[in-house]
């Protein structure tokens, strides 16, 4: 079954020392070399990624920082606009009242007025009836002069209101 071949297995070792030594001297090294070179970047883009992560952090921390302070600004914005729009509407209210006053005074006025022209003309219609009737009852026609005695002692004898 199986021989064992002595010279066999002296060249054997002698191709596999051979090999060996060959094999260390021209591969061996770069292949070391380029593991080496491998692990290098590896560990270099392991850095950088954990300084890509870091800085990535710190960014997030400072976003959260921007949007606290926009929300805050948000805030004050909105706190602001409703009291300038609450000062608006107490300026519209105040004007609004001041002009509603203004224009009631006005109508009281005209309306005093009115009052007065009509106690005007009532007194001279009630001053003309009084005429009539006192011609009717003297039966007679009265001159200016006398007109005006009588017009002026019916007024006097008149209420002021």
């Amino acid at each position: 079954m199986f021989e064992i071949n002595p010279g066999l297995i002296v060249w054997t070792i002698i191709t596999f020392l051979v090999l060996l030594s060959v094999m260390t001297k021209f591969a061996w090294k770069p292949i070391l070399k380029m593991l080496e070179e491998r692990e290098s970047k590896i560990r270099i883009a392991l850095e950088e990624a954990d300084r890509a992560r870091t800085e990535a952090a710190e960014m997030l921390k400072q976003n959260e920082k921007n949007l606290a302070r926009a929300e805050e600004e948000y805030k004050k914005m909105i706190q602001e606009g409703k009291a300038l729009a609450e000062k608006l509407k107490e300026d519209i209210v105040s004007k609004a009242r001041q002009q509603a006053q203004q224009e009631l005074k006005l109508a009281m006025e005209e309306i005093k007025r009115n009052v007065d022209a009509a106690k005007l003309q009532l007194r001279a219609e009630v001053a003309d009836l009084a005429i009539k009737a006192t011609e009717k009852i003297l039966e007679e026609t009265l001159d200016e002069k006398r007109q005006k005695q009588l017009i002026d002692s019916v007024m006097n004898k008149l209420p002021k209101n």
